[in-house]
């Protein structure tokens, strides 16, 4: 994986946080992506070159007016006033390489000096056991903090270690050692390994990403949600939210936010999911 930086600029070291999307149902890390990059002012300090991630080109993303830039399939922001560098992803993954891509990934980020990642991302809502919405989106994380993937932070925030993280499980005992180096790729589990339900969490992108930032000694936590295909804005919000809280971020202003003003929305946004329906189909 190779940064390619935008003309006189770079990398901060004192931009120490990283935050990266990983792709999965609904897009919501993605989006909420977006909305810390448009709500932080952060700024385009470059991007990623990577041979798993499939191409695409993109105009104007975060506006507030089109001016002709050009958007790529992995981007590197800059927020100073945070302390934060914020990855977008932008083109899914060739098909069968997350795993050389996550190793790609912890790499690079190992070398530029980033001391915590911060991974957003969303799970199938058809695989949540215990469906609970009385006091909202309830959030999940999985955390290197501890062994068994707690966090006390996130404890105190009310959220709630995602169950099915278990080291010693053969699937995610099996990514931890990959990432050590401990096995080669010739040793991946059979496709029936694959097809199990218990497998389903250690098969998503978050999961390979997590594996091998931690291999590097990095302070990692994956913030997660449950959520359904199709308008995933509202999921975003909260994903964005969330962040803001665990990171103690001094809360994003707008002139043009919605949900209570606390958030820009980005210019890419108004053709997200279409226009509306013609109401005299009705």
């Amino acid at each position: 994986m190779e940064f390619v930086p935008e003309e006189s600029k770079h990398l901060h070291e004192d931009c120490s946080t990283l935050i990266v999307p990983a792709l999965s149902i609904g897009n919501v890390g993605q989006l909420a992506a977006d909305l810390l990059i448009s709500s932080m002012d952060a700024e385009r300090v470059g991007y990623l070159d990577d041979p798993y991630v499939l191409p695409c080109v993109g105009n104007d993303v975060y506006g507030p007016f089109p001016q002709g830039i050009l958007a790529l399939p992995l981007e590197a922001y800059e927020s100073s006033s945070s302390a934060l560098t914020i990855l977008q992803q932008r083109s899914p993954i060739v098909k069968g390489r997350i795993l050389e891509f996550a190793k790609n990934l912890a790499d690079f980020v190992a070398g530029s000096g980033k001391k915590h990642v911060v991974v957003l991302s969303s799970l199938d809502f058809r695989m949540w056991q215990n469906v609970d919405m009385s006091s909202g989106l309830q959030m999940y994380y999985v955390s290197s903090a501890n062994i068994d993937g707690t966090d006390e932070n996130c404890e105190q925030l009310g959220w709630k270690k995602l169950k099915e993280y278990d080291p010693s499980q053969k699937h995610w005992k099996y990514l931890g050692d990959l990432a050590e180096g401990n096995v080669t790729r010739e040793d991946i589990l059979s496709d029936e390994d694959e097809q199990e339900e218990e497998n389903y969490y250690a098969s998503l992108p978050f999961a390979a990403l997590f594996s091998f930032l931690k291999a590097k000694d990095l302070k990692v936590i994956c913030l997660l949600c449950y959520c359904s295909e199709g308008d995933n804005i509202s999921d975003a919000f909260q994903l964005a939210e969330a962040v803001s809280k665990f990171l103690k971020l001094s809360h994003p202003t707008s002139a043009s936010g919605i949900e209570g003003e606390k958030w820009r929305v980005p210019l890419s946004w108004r053709t997200l999911y279409g226009p509306p329906p013609d109401v005299s189909m009705f």
